[in-house]
């Protein structure tokens, strides 16, 4: 599978958080989630690790260890069955790789 400009691939919505499935296998999935200036992902458990990749913007993510601020460029692992929410601060593009599911 070939994808052209992964950047592009990202969705956005003034009203909620937006996820775009990019890949979906057995082994894991990619996803692309966009959220807006002061949109949040309420802290909540999941069943799936998932590694994310901040591609553009800047947020907190909540997880087992508290919250941290992440930049462009950073990433942030987190494990499956833990608390795990984001809020943007500025509108976020985050590539997801989770578990498969």
């Amino acid at each position: 599978m070939y994808i052209k400009n992964l950047m592009s691939k990202g969705k956005f919505s003034s009203e909620k958080p937006c996820k775009e499935d990019i890949l979906k296998s057995d082994k894991f999935n990619i996803v692309i989630v966009g959220l807006e200036k002061n949109q949040e992902i309420k802290p909540h458990p999941e069943p799936y690790a998932v590694f994310f990749f901040i591609l553009e913007g800047r947020g907190i993510f909540t997880g087992e260890e508290g919250e941290k601020e992440l930049n462009k460029g950073d990433s942030i692992f987190m494990d499956s069955d833990k608390i795990r929410g984001i809020k943007c601060i500025d509108k976020l593009s985050i590539l997801g790789v989770q578990d498969g599911h």
